[in-house]
């Protein structure tokens, strides 16, 4: 009876923990709590509410101890680790007795029903825990927004139920009902939560929730109009209307005037300074961040291992993405050539200025164990694949996110911060749901992509004068939605949202099926014999374990999960997802 007993089990007695966030921290004392003296006053709300902001809630769907967000790309087409390929990629998943992320989850709608079915017991006025109870409209949202995607239809709960409550024997609740659901609990927290930063930006707030509205509706919106007609279409399917409420969500959030992009005018510099910082109290880009502190042992776990590539590797396909400083693509602009392959700063020439403030190159500082300053230069190739904490599957090492100060890395842990939401994408958003309606305009992109591309100094995208690109991934869709997306991925490249791109756009079959991940061209001067290369010399990693084959995602059954098989005995009215049956 495992899911009822994790849907049922005592709230107060294994969900009081509260989230580890920096001044976050207090624990209300267990054994003075019951249902009928808690939740009487703001103090107890707000203590509360510590607990969703949880970082096994607050990362995008990843259930891991602490850890910066820079790798959890690994799931999609932007990077390759040194421990193998995903399993979704490949194709290699099998259901399980049961999926504990599905029970999670549920503990979290539990966790947060019960303070809907108790806030109004509080005797201070409305004024005093208002901002709570928006919080509590935001994360349940976040919560089931986090089981749509990875489930698609799912359970919605709006109170607390008990081992009696005929709903624990009902069937799922179609994702656009669920989406809807979702959309009107953040319209609650929107009119609940104050229009000013909230702990400086360590507590949601009015934005922040309409940012994620954005976010809501684009991924439902997008989903419903690539996913027509397959296995995971919806009945009922309005894709308009989700994006219609995604862009007046995003232009709500621009037309504040409160946020603008991090830059001092260094062009070449800015973008990767902005992932390096310690501190976002006062950015007026980051809307949302996660603070650690080591001194109260709370640390990004993983930051340490930044200091070496560890394996991990950017793909030739996301170093293929940047445009030159033309605004054209490599494949179109004179500024790029074939024989500029094999030679990674000549492939950085030229180029948007963040694919060297993304990936490593010889102009940038290294810092080895004892601090001493060497460059990233093509000895890496000579630890390619050896077990070398130095190594990379692709060689093209990761730059963005680290920070050469050695003083700031430790084999404990350190503080970095962790970006959770920041103004581009809300941006980017506005841009892809406008032109996803077909109503884009240049004005639109005026507002929205010229902005990101003026920190780098790249040109801005022209409606009436988009150079054709026959490397485009989707050559079936308009051009502006094609560099649209071009842009989303540069912008947001290893920030953990690619995969859900990948899912809500059905683009597995353009970006994922029957490929391998490949990368640097290997040059004259190395042995081509000594690593794996494809027949133009370009480093394929996994050429031996996917073979001609490639990646064998199965397009009608991977963009979901299972449901675990414990779950669907328990009650039969849930059903299995496509393909796994």
């Amino acid at each position: 009876m495992k899911y009822i007993k994790l849907l049922i089990s005592s709230l107060i007695v294994i969900l009081m923990v509260s989230s580890c966030q920096e001044d976050l921290l207090e624990k209300y004392p267990l054994d003075q709590v019951s249902e009928g003296d808690f939740l009487l006053k703001t103090r107890d709300h707000e203590i509360y509410m510590n607990q969703f902001y949880n970082w096994n809630l607050l990362k995008t769907g990843k259930y891991q101890s602490g850890g910066t967000l820079y790798e959890l790309d690994i799931n999609s087409d932007n990077i390759i680790g040194a421990n193998g390929l995903d399993d979704r990629l490949k194709g290699v998943r099998v259901p399980q007795s049961n999926n504990s992320d599905w029970n999670r989850y549920y503990m979290f709608v539990r966790s947060i029903n019960f303070y809907f079915d108790n806030y109004e017991k509080c005797v201070d006025p409305y004024d005093e825990y208002r901002e709570y109870l928006g919080e509590a409209y935001f994360f349940r949202a976040l919560i089931y927004y986090q089981l749509m995607q990875r489930f698609g239809d799912v359970v919605w709960f709006d109170h607390q139920l008990d081992s009696n409550s005929p709903e624990l024997y009902e069937k799922r609740t179609p994702r656009n009902e669920v989406a809807d659901h979702i959309i009107a609990d953040l319209d609650e927290a929107i009119k609940h939560l104050p229009a000013t930063k909230r702990k400086d930006g360590l507590r949601i707030d009015k934005w922040i929730a309409l940012g994620f509205k954005s976010k809501v509706a684009l991924y439902e919106g997008t989903w419903e109009k690539y996913h027509a007609g397959t296995a995971f279409g919806v009945s009922g399917a309005d894709p308009d209307k989700y994006l219609k409420i995604a862009a007046e969500a995003a232009k709500n959030v621009i037309d504040s005037r409160i946020y603008s992009l991090y830059s001092t005018g260094d062009i070449n510099n800015d973008y990767y300074q902005l992932h390096i910082q310690k501190d976002y109290s006062s950015s007026k880009e980051i809307m949302f961040w996660k603070k650690f502190n080591k001194e109260l042992n709370i640390y990004n776990k993983r930051m340490y291992t930044n200091i070496y590539p560890m394996g991990y590797g950017l793909t030739k396909s996301l170093v293929d993405a940047f445009l030159c400083t033309d605004g054209k693509p490599i494949l179109v602009s004179p500024l790029f050539s074939e024989s500029d392959f094999g030679n990674l700063e000549n492939e950085a020439k030229n180029r948007d200025p963040r694919f060297y403030q993304t990936i490593w190159t010889q102009q940038a500082p290294w810092k080895t164990d004892n601090g001493e300053t060497t460059s990233w230069d093509n000895g890496i190739y000579s630890k390619l694949y050896s077990s070398s904490k130095y190594s990379s599957a692709t060689a093209y090492v990761r730059r963005k996110g680290y920070d050469h100060d050695v003083t700031t890395h430790s084999t404990s842990g350190e503080e970095t911060p962790a970006i959770m939401m920041r103004y581009p994408e809300i941006l980017l958003n506005y841009a892809e749901a406008k032109a996803e309606m077909g109503t884009i305009t240049q004005g639109d992109i005026d507002i929205s992509i010229k902005p990101i591309r003026d920190r780098v100094g790249m040109p801005n995208i022209k409606l009436s004068d988009i150079a054709v690109d026959p490397n485009w991934h989707y050559p079936d869709l308009s051009p502006i939605i094609n560099e649209i997306r071009r842009e989303r991925r540069i912008e947001l490249n290893n920030e953990a949202l690619r995969w859900y791109d990948i899912a809500r756009w059905a683009a597995a079959d353009e970006l994922i099926i029957g490929k391998r991940p490949k990368g640097f061209k290997i040059g004259d001067q190395f042995p081509k014999n000594r690593y794996p290369v494809d027949s133009e010399g370009f480093l394929d990693p996994y050429q031996s374990s996917l073979g001609d084959a490639g990646y064998g995602f199965k397009e009608g059954r991977d963009y979901l999960d299972f449901i675990g098989i414990e779950q669907i005995t328990l009650n039969p009215k849930l059903g299995q997802n496509p393909g796994w049956e």
